[in-house]
């Protein structure tokens, strides 16, 4: 109890602004007004509606990466995989990792059946997942040299060579399909050999923008960086990650998102002084401050919030963890989605299934346990998706006309008048003047 009320303490230390932002960001920035007009097929004024207005989708984008997908032994655990994943989120991660999609040259594992990579399952299979759910797939990610091939190795005109071929197949393949492209990603780390030979040149990030701009040019095209290049840095506009995205800007790359990964990647020994700084809600918000300065949408790409064990109280901890650092984001105008890492623990990078002792899974960061029983942090987040940044209303008017302020996304109406009952689908949408007119009797 006392480490989880230590690693609270940047939270509880400034809770006033903290709810401060949360309350007035939610209601500035995620929600906004509808009117609705009401005539016949003559266009003359329908009086006395009753409207029941229920949300269906957020336009924000709540996700986690997919990369569980029918990788499970049993049936019954793919099954419960995949219905807790649509029960929470609108949007997934798919793994386009270089290495691992075309580990033999030309000869891409595109396709449903392909060959099994464990936590790579095939874009195919993803995305018939997707499209049967209702959820957006993001690419992850196009330049990756820590996921580059062996073969794919070698001089600089090589590289770039297969790279450009890489884009130009997935291109054909899929930029129809999903509308989120991750450019780069985590070029802040040394150059090594297995980075091969671009990794090094000073003009890896503009020439992959370019690029991508040319294979995906009706696509938007993201940024993406480690969370210790971003949320502890206190120089702001020049802090390296900035600097990086505006001097690429201005020498031509189309970013249309900036991503930012927030894995809370440290040992229990280590949380409690390392990650205050990610916890200060001052501090978070001046970084989105900050790089809200582009005027590009901003994402919460990549996020762990650690538990450590099965233990109750660290499984509260990281609920409430959740709960700050989500509606602190949500609140803010720039953020446009937010994505956890590993919906499920025990699955997780660099370990085998189950050992709890190694990679990634020594964090215990997922929603779900190792058995697929849902942590409080799961069930939070459900709450308020769907519950807490929900909107229904019911609505009466002896006019021909209402409105109501809601949730940005789709809406069911169910319209009630002398004549019977309509039902419609409306978009309450940030960037339009919402004002409808809605024909009854068609």
């Amino acid at each position: 109890m006392e480490f989880c009320k230590e690693i609270m303490k940047p939270f509880e230390a400034k809770k006033d602004f903290m709810e401060d932002m949360i309350a007035s960001g939610i209601e500035q920035n995620r929600k906004g007004y509808i009117y609705l007009n009401f005539v016949d097929k003559e266009g003359k004024p329908v009086n006395g509606v009753k409207v029941k207005a229920v949300q269906k989708t957020h336009d924000f984008k709540f996700g986690a990466n997919l990369f569980m997908l029918e990788e499970f032994e049993k049936e019954e655990q793919n099954e419960a995989y995949k219905k807790h994943y649509a029960d929470a989120f609108n949007i997934a991660t798919l793994p386009f990792y270089w290495s691992d999609l075309e580990p033999e040259q030309g000869k891409p594992r595109f396709a449903k059946d392909s060959p099994k990579v464990y936590r790579r399952p095939a874009p195919d299979l993803c995305l018939e997942y997707c499209e049967a759910n209702g959820i957006e797939p993001k690419m992850h990610c196009l330049n990756y040299p820590t996921f580059a091939p062996e073969w794919a190795k070698g001089s600089i005109d090589w590289e770039k060579q297969c790279l450009e071929k890489r884009f130009k197949e997935l291109s054909e393949r899929y930029a129809k399909r999903i509308p989120m492209w991750e450019v780069t990603n985590e070029t802040f780390y040394p150059h090594i050999p297995r980075h091969g030979n671009f990794f090094g040149q000073p003009d890896f990030v503009e020439w992959s923008f370019a690029l991508a701009e040319k294979y995906f040019p009706a696509n938007k095209l993201v940024i993406n960086e480690a969370h210790c290049w971003v949320w502890n840095r206190v120089q702001k506009d020049r802090a390296p990650y900035y600097m990086q995205i505006e001097r690429a800007m201005l020498k031509g790359a189309r970013i249309d998102a900036i991503g930012m990964q927030y894995h809370m990647f440290y040992t229990k020994e280590e949380a409690i002084k390392e990650t205050a700084i990610f916890y200060d809600p001052e501090q978070m918000w001046s970084i989105m401050d900050t790089y809200a300065k582009f005027n590009k949408p901003m994402h919460i790409t990549e996020m762990t919030i650690p538990v450590y064990s099965e233990n109750p109280a660290d499984e509260e901890m990281q609920a409430q963890i959740i709960r700050n650092v989500y509606s602190l984001m949500f609140a803010h105008p720039a953020m446009e989605g937010i994505l956890y890492w590993n919906l499920i623990d025990g699955f997780a990078h660099n370990a085998v299934p189950g050992d709890m002792s190694r990679g990634e899974n020594m964090f215990y960061g997922g929603l779900l346990r190792y058995n697929f029983t849902a942590k409080p942090a799961f069930e939070l987040l459900k709450e308020l998706i769907h519950k807490t940044w929900h909107t229904e209303v019911e609505l009466q008017s002896e006019t021909n006309a209402v409105s109501f302020k809601g949730f940005y996304g789709k809406y069911d109406l169910e319209i009630s008048t002398d004549s019977g009952k309509t039902t419609k689908t409306i978009h309450l949408n940030k960037d339009m003047f919402n004002k409808l007119t809605i024909t009854l009797g068609e």
